[in-house]
């Protein structure tokens, strides 16, 4: 073998290699800032022609961004990669779209509600305030007195009462569906009626609840637990779906291997399905409680609205914090002073938000907690 190369070997090393068509016209990173720049300062422009305002003007910036987002990768990159820039930016609009009223809730609710957050607030019930009371606090300016202590219990105790309630039934009912039945009459009739209770508006629930304890103890029975059950109502379908989704997921390779060890169903399903899916189910409840601690119809006619404080469930009205925030806002303490009252219903709104985010923190923590270790 010669050690010099050929002729045809010398013309083929000096001939200029051929550039990679993938990598051909690649976008500067400063020219997507520059297109957003332009957007931002264009769609102010556009949006003073019929009078500025914050919506108009965000929609014509993020229209031109993708337009002209668009425009510039498809001409510098070419055509495929413009089209996948396209959706890109696409994706990214609905996911910023989505925040936006998200972003302004709870910027919202910060602004008015913690003003009227204290101690005070936390501690105290309505019991005993009256309009003179938020007169001269107004006229003094004086802090406001008053609080949703009496609220707050109620909104824990029936929530409690309700998820007692719901999520051994909500559960129960999904382990049958999974690993008991067989797809039967009575498997497709609870299908059904989930599936329609899952529709059923919240008042519905609270008159049925009051219907239903009315024929027990009275017209006049308003109470905590019934405003529990009424809960039940809403709560057990979410319950069970969630939960029913959980468990199908789990690989029915691991039932076998406990079935093969000679381990009976009702432990393989406790020991080994239930730990597998904890954290579906946690998060499933989660979102069960939040959907009904901000309900307000069915407590109204179930459980009423009180002033004072009653830890007891089983007796007379309970208030509640949506109630709370109801009857701020519909009739004032004060009806020729309504700060004091709008003040206490922010911060009211506020404190329901903090227990739903703290909800969402305890499901995640269960579901840390109770989820099988991960071997090596």
């Amino acid at each position: 073998m010669s050690l010099t190369k050929t002729n045809h070997e010398q013309d083929s090393s000096l001939a200029p290699r051929r550039r990679n068509t993938l990598s051909k016209g690649k976008l500067p990173r400063w020219a997507i800032p520059t297109v957003a720049v332009a957007a931002i300062i264009l769609g102010a422009a556009l949006s003073t022609l019929t009078g500025f305002a914050l919506a108009s003007f965000a929609i014509y910036a993020a229209l031109l961004f993708v337009i002209g987002a668009t425009v510039t990768t498809m001409v510098v990159e070419g055509k495929r990669r413009g089209k996948n820039a396209l959706a890109l930016y696409l994706v990214y609009g609905a996911f910023i779209l989505a925040l936006i009223p998200l972003a302004s809730v709870i910027y919202t609710v910060l602004e008015k509600g913690l003003p009227g957050m204290s101690m005070h607030f936390l501690t105290s019930s309505m019991n005993g305030v009256t309009g003179a009371v938020d007169n001269q606090s107004v006229a003094d300016g004086t802090p406001v007195l008053g609080g949703a202590y009496h609220a707050l219990m109620g909104t824990l105790l029936i929530t409690l009462w309700a998820t007692v309630i719901s999520v051994p039934v909500g559960m129960l009912t999904a382990i049958y569906l999974v690993e008991y039945s067989k797809g039967g009459p009575l498997a497709k009739a609870i299908t059904f009626f989930v599936d329609v209770m899952t529709g059923i508006p919240s008042i519905v629930a609270g008159l049925f609840a009051a219907a239903f304890f009315g024929i027990i103890l009275g017209p006049n029975a308003r109470m905590g637990i019934v405003a529990a059950v009424a809960l039940s109502v809403l709560m057990i379908p979410t319950v069970v779906r969630s939960t029913e989704e959980m468990l199908k997921i789990v690989p029915n390779e691991l039932r076998e291997a406990s079935y093969a060890l000679g381990v009976r169903r009702w432990r393989t399903i406790l020991k080994v399905v239930i730990p597998t899916a904890i954290s579906g189910i946690a998060s499933g409840v989660t979102l069960a409680i939040a959907r009904v601690i901000g309900e307000t119809a069915p407590i109204l006619v179930t459980a009423g609205i009180a002033s004072n404080i009653n830890l007891n469930a089983f007796a007379n009205w309970m208030s509640t914090l949506p109630t709370f925030i109801y009857y701020q806002i519909l009739t004032p303490t004060s009806p020729t002073n309504i700060d004091p009252s709008i003040q206490r219903a922010w911060a009211a709104a506020l404190l329901l938000i903090l227990m739903v985010m703290a909800l969402n923190l305890a499901a995640r923590l269960v579901a840390s907690i109770f989820a099988p270790k991960k071997g090596r």
